[in-house]
């Protein structure tokens, strides 16, 4: 009898816990406290993704200074009959159309994916180059990324805007454009474009004035390796480059 009457109250004990209703101050004080722990974390994460943002160095780590170059045509004046002579000493030999190039693959590296660069959409060359070329531009985007580093500045990839033509694609150029030469040093292999005022930001984005005086020291310095001939191109808004 005495179990019977201890479990019958046990029951009306749930029953009245399970069936309680929140008032509306209870229900109002419920509601603000999910808000407030909500905002908390999204304060959290959203500070996290800054940090993400942010290159990490050590604390006595001084940034280094963005110097650029004085002028940009005198730091990179090497023409197209400078460059000529270079591409025929390293190239292949012009291709054809694409179908040449394609079949001659093991005289090329694929240069179309780089955690470096970007390939804008290529309408007139196509992602190859010689393997001394393809070494270039790696070391270049290797240098561009340690420079940002040491800078204090979010890493971007450089944009490539034109790499090996075939004889076809120049000829197509020459239709809409007189002034393109017969003649490229793109149909060597040897040879790309680097925009210059734009990039890829992998981060948060930096302005292009920025990058591109990051990017002139980078390339100043490769010049002067003896690495590759370079041009800066104002109509065109890239560094046109050859490996030396």
């Amino acid at each position: 009898m005495f179990n019977v009457q201890r479990s019958s109250q046990r029951h009306t004990l749930k029953e009245r816990m399970f069936n309680v209703q929140p008032t509306k101050r209870q229900f109002m004080a419920g509601f603000f406290a999910i808000v407030a722990i909500l905002g908390i974390v999204r304060y959290f994460v959203q500070r996290a993704q800054r940090l993400e943002d942010t290159p990490i160095v050590q604390k006595d780590q001084k940034y280094h200074r963005i110097r650029g170059v004085n002028n940009y045509k005198t730091a990179f004046p090497d023409s197209q009959s400078v460059q000529i002579v270079a591409a025929e000493k390293w190239g292949v030999l012009p291709v054809k159309n694409r179908e040449d190039a394609e079949s001659r693959k093991k005289e090329l590296v694929y240069v179309g994916e780089s955690p470096y660069w970007h390939v804008d959409r290529l309408s007139s060359s196509i992602p190859y180059l010689v393997p001394r070329a393809a070494l270039m531009l790696q070391d270049i985007g290797e240098a561009f990324y340690d420079s940002l580093y040491a800078k204090g500045l979010p890493f971007h990839q450089l944009i490539v805007t034109s790499v090996l033509r075939s004889m076809e694609d120049v000829a197509k150029l020459q239709r809409h454009n007189p002034n393109a030469t017969e003649q490229s040093c793109h149909l060597y292999g040897t040879t790309i474009d680097i925009c210059y005022n734009r990039y890829q930001p992998l981060t948060r984005e930096v302005r292009n004035d920025t990058l591109k005086w990051v990017l002139s020291e980078v390339l100043r310095d490769k010049r002067n390796e003896g690495r590759c001939y370079i041009k800066y191109e104002v109509k065109q808004g890239c560094y046109h480059m050859t490996v030396r």
